[in-house]
């Protein structure tokens, strides 16, 4: 499948799925259970409307979505207390699967979540979404539900609009296009029609999810991307175009940080299929600076893309759903 074909027939836009009904009876035919999963940390100033949202119109008044789950990471506001007031399943992060410890991260959350939840599909919500919409999940869901080759969906945003200027070019963020975009155009150029890979929604099949690797940092969105299409090819995925996505913007800073852990994460799959079969050893402390008082400080990050294995690997897992 080449990368025009396959933007041809696997790149859809939420609008096409606007039949709720139908949706939803196609989802019962196939005896399928989806689950939403929200990973949070200290978000309660948006927590409670996402939750509001989803549970009003793909539970209450379409029954789409089994379950509604937050995955804290052991935020300090009220995150927790708020979901759990609108009627979201609330889990503490470390309490979950307690035998092989605790660790902080979004894909440590996400990786938990494998194990807690209960859909045959889960799809994958930030938290910081302002302009929240029922199409971030069943914009997300309904390609899994209509074709069952796809097997990963990923979502899109703020398609190219006209204005005074001319046209906005759309696509991923900062990290997106001065750092992975790059890599994978030199390593993976199929990839690079997936239009925002570090995009946090996502839906996936849990045969799919509990057969790879989770970073359980930074990386965790493009080590997915390389897994899926390493086992799978091209055509177990999807994207779909949620139109826009309004939220906070992270400091220049904070995404070099990111773009220190994806690296890493990227080079170890470099290596690990054998793209790049000798690495040195990588170093872990990423160095910026600031001005303080007239003169530079070197700040010090210590970074270390850990990653948890795959969740069939975990024996509680392996009783629980096999």
């Amino acid at each position: 499948m080449n990368i025009d074909q396959w933007l041809r027939e696997n790149t859809f836009h939420y609008s096409s799925f606007w039949d709720f009904r139908h949706l939803v009876e196609a989802k019962e035919a196939q005896g399928l259970k989806i689950s939403l999963c929200i990973p949070t940390l200290n978000e309660e100033r948006t927590i409670g409307k996402e939750i509001v949202i989803f549970r009003s119109e793909l539970m209450s008044r379409y029954p789409f979505l089994d379950e509604i789950a937050v995955i804290d990471s052991g935020s300090t506001d009220n995150t927790r207390e708020v979901a759990a007031s609108f009627g979201a399943d609330v889990y503490l992060a470390e309490d979950i699967l307690p035998e092989v410890g605790s660790k902080r991260g979004k894909g440590e959350n996400l990786w938990k979540a494998i194990y807690q939840l209960q859909g045959d599909i889960i799809v994958y919500v930030d938290a910081d979404i302002k302009n929240i919409h029922p199409r971030f999940a069943y914009g997300l869901v309904a390609p899994l539900v209509y074709r069952p080759e796809i097997k990963y969906v990923k979502a899109f945003y703020d398609r190219p609009l006209a204005f005074s200027q001319g046209i906005r070019p759309s696509g991923g963020g900062r990290v997106t296009e001065i750092l992975v975009r790059p890599l994978f155009s030199l390593f993976f150029p199929e990839l690079t029609a997936i239009i925002q890979p570090l995009s946090g929604e996502y839906a996936v099949r849990r045969d799919v999810l509990e057969a790879i690797p989770f970073p359980i940092g930074y990386g965790v969105e493009t080590s997915h991307l390389i897994d899926v299409y390493s086992k799978w090819g091209m055509q177990a995925f999807g994207q779909t175009d949620l139109d826009q996505r309004v939220h906070r913007n992270q400091a220049t800073r904070d995404l070099g940080k990111m773009s220190f852990g994806i690296l890493q994460t990227f080079l170890n799959r470099t290596k690990a299929l054998g793209l790049v079969p000798e690495l040195p050893e990588l170093n872990n402390i990423m160095r910026q600076f600031q001005v303080k008082d007239g003169h530079f400080e070197q700040i010090e990050h210590h970074i270390v893309e850990e990653e948890r294995p795959p969740m069939l690997d975990i024996e509680a897992y392996r009783q629980k759903f096999k």
